[in-house]
């Protein structure tokens, strides 16, 4: 017997995706509204991030911007897997529930965490970390999820059951959910912990990513213990659970657009701030160098080469282009 359609849906329509367009559980429409939203602005933002990059002033901003390209990729996903938690369960989407949830965050919040690692660098005057470095790492820390996650899928289907996930109870699906993402939950313990010895340092030009990151950190943890608390011991009963799981993913991809990208949006083409950056290195103070002596024919004395060397880590940092800079070191070798 053909089942009736609700408001607003075809009649052709598998009942799969009534959710979508189901006008009298209009919670489907608006999360599907909210995360195409989402999915539209984390696109643009990778767009802008790419015209940007050449107006990156500041090289240690620059070195990050993979990584946070990075994060964009995962924020675009968690928008798009919202689609799969409206969309009934069944064979195709409790595979992708439960493999691309956690993979998702894991790989949002090890960006997050390599930038906080790298801050705490910065904001006490030590060397950042290189491009390579950061991305290597966020990309080698969401990896471990990968392997968990496929782990339980081999193990859970066992090879060719797909629909497993449909055909286990509610209680122990919840349960089996949240405890693949025990690592997750760690790597959040971890960056919000990280980004508090932000906080610590001398160079406070950094700080104002730490409160990026910090921010972000602690509306994400209040999201997910929210939505843990109510799919493990609320008494809304089972039909509840895909509402729940849409709705914290939408919420938390927001949060990574508002708290995080854009206030780091507004920061990327700021001017280097030399108070950001511990004194020029002994190697570039003149005082410590010593004249030379011995052949007065020369071309340069060594105290001019330290000049030298003074001038080009200063440049272009303090403002000078590079044919004032060179103007500047005539003057000088010359005076």
């Amino acid at each position: 017997m053909a089942t009736t359609s609700p408001s607003g849906c075809p009649s052709s329509l598998d009942a799969r995706y009534h959710r979508l367009c189901d006008t009298t559980a209009i919670w489907g429409i608006v999360l599907e509204a909210v995360a195409a939203v989402g999915a539209v602005t984390s696109v643009a933002f990778m767009f802008a991030l790419l015209i940007l990059i050449c107006k990156v002033q500041d090289s240690n901003r620059r070195k990050v911007l993979p990584t946070q390209f990075l994060f964009l990729l995962g924020v675009l996903g968690i928008f798009g897997l919202t689609f799969a938690f409206i969309i009934q369960l069944d064979g195709s989407t409790g595979p992708t529930r439960f493999f691309l949830f956690g993979v998702l965050f894991s790989l949002c919040f090890s960006c997050l965490l390599v930038h906080a690692f790298n801050l705490t660098k910065l904001v006490h005057g030590r060397r950042p970390l290189s491009l390579l470095v950061m991305l290597s790492l966020a990309v080698g820390l969401s990896l471990v999820q990968d392997i968990i996650a496929a782990e339980y899928l081999i193990l859970t289907m066992n090879r060719t059951n797909v629909v497993i996930f449909s055909e286990l109870s509610a209680s122990r699906r919840n349960e089996d959910f949240v405890m693949l993402l025990i690592y997750v939950l760690f790597l959040m313990a971890l960056t919000c912990l990280v980004s508090c010895f932000i906080f610590c340092g001398s160079f406070s030009g950094w700080k104002r990513h730490g409160v990026h990151i910090f921010l972000t950190m602690l509306l994400s943890i209040a999201i997910w213990v929210a939505w843990i608390t109510l799919l493990l011991i609320s008494t809304f009963g089972p039909a509840w659970d895909d509402t729940i799981l849409s709705s914290a993913l939408v919420a938390n991809g927001w949060v990574f657009l508002l708290a995080y990208v854009v206030p780091e949006f507004r920061l990327l083409t700021k001017q280097r701030n030399p108070m950001d950056y511990p004194v020029e290195d002994t190697f570039c103070k003149p005082q410590l160098m010593k004249q030379s002596y011995g052949m007065e024919n020369r071309a340069y004395s060594q105290e001019e080469i330290t000049q030298v060397w003074c001038l080009l880590c200063a440049w272009p940092w303090d403002g000078l282009s590079l044919h004032e800079t060179y103007g500047l070191l005539g003057r000088q070798t010359n005076g």
